[in-house]
């Protein structure tokens, strides 16, 4: 009997990565995004490719109670794979930044991410197995001046998935989370309005290389995945520095990326 994978933000970035690596290994595909076009591109190709039942959500993972529409939409589909991967940057200080952009965020990556774990996670616990993956980020590691809402979302992201993790020992079903560093993908595009690039590029992933490694981590159950050395390096620097200087530095980033 095929296994079934639920994939949230499939229609683009890591996303799509990680669908496709789902379908080569036979995966059933639910994919959901609010990008119709793009995600029947992908419905398309993975279907044509690999010969697997594709299935399609257009639903917008920001608004509220989003979590339920999909599980009773996927009615008594069982989810063997859930990857938690949808969601967006918001660059500009927080007395700037528009509110309903931020909270669409917050309903994105901790709400829907929350509700839709634990609406799965039901299924998962009765057939003893299941695997969810969830896109966290490297900015989980400290606080990040000029885009404080993603990165303290990105924070809650990583310790619900570690303390959930722990809670499933011996369940069958392992939680990883998933903390790639700066990505070749559309996000710095809608972080900043397709109005700027980074200036700041040495450590740049690149997307199919950063979906294999979290892909192969989820496989393993491991609890967090970070891709790449300095990556790693750069996870554990603030445990070094005071918190004060940790965010001084992000700061410097932030202003050197987007500097004229």
């Amino acid at each position: 009997m095929k296994k079934t994978a639920l994939v949230t933000g499939a229609a683009s970035g890591l996303g799509y990565k990680l669908a496709l690596l789902l379908a080569k290994d036979g995966y059933s595909l639910i994919l959901v995004d609010i990008d119709a076009t793009n995600l029947k591109k992908v419905q398309s190709e993975l279907h044509r490719e690999y010969k697997c039942s594709v299935d399609i959500i257009i639903k917008d993972l920001s608004k509220p109670n989003v979590a339920l529409e999909i599980v009773k939409e996927i009615d008594v589909v069982s989810v063997d794979v859930l990857i938690n991967n949808a969601g967006f940057g918001l660059f500009g200080t927080f007395s700037d930044t528009d509110w309903q952009r931020e909270s669409d965020m917050l309903h994105l990556h901790i709400l829907t991410t929350t509700h839709l774990t634990k609406l799965v996670l039901d299924g998962m616990l009765k057939q003893n197995s299941g695997k969810i993956l969830n896109v966290s980020s490297l900015a989980a590691f400290q606080p990040g001046p000029l885009m404080s809402i993603y990165y303290a979302s990105k924070a809650y992201m990583l310790s619900f998935s570690e303390a959930i993790a722990n809670e499933l020992k011996g369940t069958g079903v392992t939680v990883t989370a998933l903390c790639p560093g700066p990505t070749k993908t559309d996000f710095q595009n809608v972080v900043s309005g397709n109005t700027t690039n980074n200036k700041i590029s040495f450590n740049m992933g690149c997307s199919f290389k950063v979906a294999q490694y979290g892909y192969n981590a989820m496989k393993k159950g491991k609890t967090v995945a970070i891709p790449g050395r300095f990556n790693k390096f750069l996870a554990v620097l603030p445990r070094f520095l005071t918190r004060n200087r940790a965010t001084s530095i992000v700061r410097s980033i932030q202003d050197k990326n987007r500097e004229g």
